[in-house]
């Protein structure tokens, strides 16, 4: 059914109580990811009949799945920043050094640089200095390029 994982995850969060941090839900994330994946691919081919032929009656499922994936952006929105202000917070009760409980439950990116690249700077404006065999736990997201340049490759821990 349609945003059935979406609001599994979110409720997920729910049922923890605040202080607490629940494992990442990857896999449900992804399939959250997948499914909208599909609503797309099937809204675009809809749209594209309903303009070629003339097709006024695929609108309200073209319409439907628009909403549903709208709703699917929503709950991985709020999953997300509702971990961001779980982990902020025990960042500030604990300090730099999670507990290794807490760390468990992290999903860690980490990256090793394959040769010296000089400095980086990511969006919020901090710059990383990329050595050759340093690591540094840097989001997938904001060295993309750098990976498939060949300077850095992603750990898997």
């Amino acid at each position: 059914m349609f945003c059935e994982k979406a609001i599994e995850i979110i409720r997920e969060l729910h049922r923890m109580g605040d202080g607490q941090l629940p494992a990442f839900n990857e896999d449900g994330i992804r399939q959250v990811l997948e499914e909208m994946k599909a609503l797309y691919e099937q809204n675009q081919s809809d749209v594209n009949e309903a303009k070629s032929e003339g097709k006024s009656e695929l609108i309200p499922t073209i319409k439907f799945r628009h909403c549903c994936l709208l709703r699917n952006q929503r709950c991985i929105a709020a999953y997300l920043y509702d971990r961001l202000l779980r982990i902020r917070t025990l960042r500030w009760e604990y300090g730099s050094v999670l507990p290794t409980n807490i760390r468990f439950h992290m999903c860690a990116e980490e990256v090793r640089c394959l040769k010296d690249h000089g400095e980086f700077e990511i969006d919020d404006g901090t710059i990383i200095l990329l050595k050759k065999n340093s690591q540094h736990f840097l989001p997938r997201w904001k060295c993309e390029q750098l990976i498939r340049q060949g300077v850095l490759e992603h750990i898997m821990s």
